[in-house]
């Protein structure tokens, strides 16, 4: 039932506390990051002499120190395509940390930037993905050989007979923009750095701590118990984004490491809007195999992915995510993809939220509106013709995705009706006799939520995936802790930015226990040495609801009979007769 956020009292008052907001040791270094201006150039010296001079500043970092004390991030492909948490003879975006200034305060720091000398030379450039795909292209990392780092082709069912015996071939073309979004809180590192027992100890606001916990202590060289990574429970914000703090919080590890102090970083407004990330831009052919009638039989999709200089971890996970679905909401039984990865002079891509559907669902749901101007039909009745039926659930999709349930039908009748289509149809008619532009547009979207991280092997070739066995990432977790004095707390597996995590599991488990939501407190602070481990911890991908709330009321329940199982001796009644309210 609707109650109160437990989260909201402290957020509209002033009172959260964010991660610039967490105190440092005394004697806390401050961090700045120099930038290249250049896309792509050659780091012929730097000079960092008149920065070191200024009163405040301690250290300057280059890509020598970087690699005396750490390695390149490990990706998803074995291919010579290093990042370092700063540039070494070569820059590749504009954008990318060339230096890192540490000093007694943020502005010392910001200023010493403008005293370090950096001469490059600069190179060409290729930002256009089928540019940087043609043969010859300018290679953004030379010892790859080629800027298309992968390229996969599946094919599912009879797609070629679809095709050949289709009344219609029907194709459009997608160029998907770069996309991004920005959190109300930047980047934030705090790293300290324990000689002695040779331990990481890093507070971020990163949103999927286990997730690139195993690549920051590989890049640190240490072991992943060597590396403690604690997320506040307000991170402010992320949309995705903020996995892309990972190359930060290992720079700033390494700088801790170097400089025998604790080491805080703030991202500023600037930097994030020219050097976080953004989502892959996507050139799309789709192509279907068309009935006369506007059943689709069978689809094609060739795609180009752009995934800037770099391919962070978890990438590609934009181009695969949606991979078992790309069919949609649509019973169509053949299927063919080519799913191609290149590498530009821009930015990292990485997760902006709903990565991979905005560029799959923009395509396909195009297509439909273009099959349907092709055969003269209306859009509405092309999208109906091609749903899933109804009684179809659990329906296996033709690349491999299961659909529990569903009843698109009735929501494509819930839609029309309760979003007044008559009414805006009525609307679009006069504005158009009177010369004025109306479009309505439609689109069935069906959104995997929960994650699989398994999903990114599918990038390998199959041989190498069956050796490595299945993989999945699909867990969560939660503990619901009852207290000596009857206190109930909640720690899970999430990091949440805003959602309100917190309000729902107070509800789930005070429907269990009989208590009311604010009878229970729940921590939502994670931290990778006393939490559960989980390669899926963390909030993305719609994981909380079909996930971490499950867990919690699984947990839940298990109290909730432990509970009734102890006061049956004291009632002398069965622990199933025992009522909770």
């Amino acid at each position: 039932q609707p109650i109160e956020r437990k989260e909201d009292a402290r957020l509209l008052t002033g009172n959260a506390v964010f991660a610039d907001h967490y105190p440092v040791r005394p004697g806390a270094l401050h961090a700045a990051v120099l930038r290249s201006p250049y896309a792509h150039a050659e780091i012929l010296s730097i000079d960092a002499s008149a920065a070191l001079a200024l009163p405040g500043v301690s250290h300057v970092l280059t890509g020598a120190d970087i690699r005396a004390l750490s390695e390149p991030f490990l990706l998803v492909l074995k291919l010579p395509l290093d990042e370092w948490a700063l540039a070494g003879d070569r820059v590749r975006f504009a954008g990318e940390a060339v230096a890192l200034v540490l000093a007694t305060d943020r502005y010392v720091a910001e200023d010493a930037l403008e005293h370090i000398a950096v001469e490059y030379r600069s190179l060409e450039t290729v930002v256009d993905p089928e540019d940087a795909a043609a043969e010859g292209a300018t290679l953004i990392h030379e010892d790859a050989g080629n800027n298309v780092v992968s390229e996969r082709s599946f094919s599912y069912g009879e797609p070629d007979a679809a095709f050949a015996a289709a009344d219609h071939n029907i194709s459009i073309d997608i160029h998907y923009p770069r996309n991004s979004l920005t959190p109300i809180e930047g980047f934030v590192v705090v790293a300290d750095y324990d000689a002695e027992n040779d331990l990481f100890d890093i507070l971020s606001n990163f949103q999927g701590p286990f997730t690139g916990h195993p690549v920051m202590a590989r890049s640190l060289r240490v072991p992943e118990s060597g590396v403690r990574l604690r997320t506040p429970a307000c991170s402010g914000g992320s949309f995705g984004v903020k996995q892309a703090v990972l190359p930060y919080i290992v720079l700033m590890a390494v700088a801790a490491r170097h400089s025998g102090k604790t080491v805080k970083w703030v991202e500023d407004r600037l930097e994030h809007l020219s050097a976080a990330t953004a989502a892959p831009n996507r050139k799309v052919r789709l192509d279907a195999a068309v009935r006369a009638d506007g059943r689709i039989t069978a689809l094609h999709y060739d795609q180009l992915d752009d995934y800037g200089a770099y391919l962070r971890s978890p990438m590609p996970g934009p181009l695969y995510r949606m991979h078992g679905c790309m069919s949609g909401a649509y019973d169509i039984p053949n299927m063919s993809i080519t799913n191609r990865l290149v590498l530009t002079n821009k930015t990292p891509a990485g997760l902006v939220r709903g990565f991979g559907g905005p560029q799959m669902y923009y395509a396909l749901e195009r297509l439909m509106q273009r099959i349907a101007l092709t055969l003269d039909l209306n859009p509405l009745d092309v999208i109906r013709r091609n749903l899933i039926p109804a009684g179809a659930f659990p329906y296996r999709a033709a690349a491999g995705a299961l659909y529990d349930s569903g009843d698109y039908q009735r929501a494509i009748n819930t839609a029309v009706g309760d979003g007044g289509l008559d009414e805006l149809l009525r609307r679009r008619d006069a504005a158009r006799k009177a010369g004025r532009k109306y479009g309505i547009g439609y689109a069935a979207v069906v959104e995997p939520s929960m994650s699989n991280m398994g999903y990114l092997s599918t990038i390998t070739h199959p041989d190498i995936r069956e050796k490595r066995g299945p993989q999945d990432g699909a867990v969560s977790m939660a503990t619901v802790n009852v207290g000596a004095m009857g206190a109930v707390s909640v720690t899970a597996d999430t990091t949440p930015q805003g959602q309100g995590h917190a309000t729902v599991m107070s509800q789930i488990v005070a429907d269990q226990l009989g208590l009311t939501p604010d009878q229970i407190r729940v921590n939502t602070e994670l931290d990778t040495h006393k939490d559960p481990w989980s390669i899926a911890a963390g909030t993305y991908s719609c994981r909380f609801t079909p996930g971490t709330a499950v867990a919690t009321h699984l947990a839940a329940r298990q109290v909730r009979g432990k509970l009734a199982r102890i006061a049956s001796q004291t009632l002398n009644a069965p622990p199933e007769e025992v009522e909770f309210a």
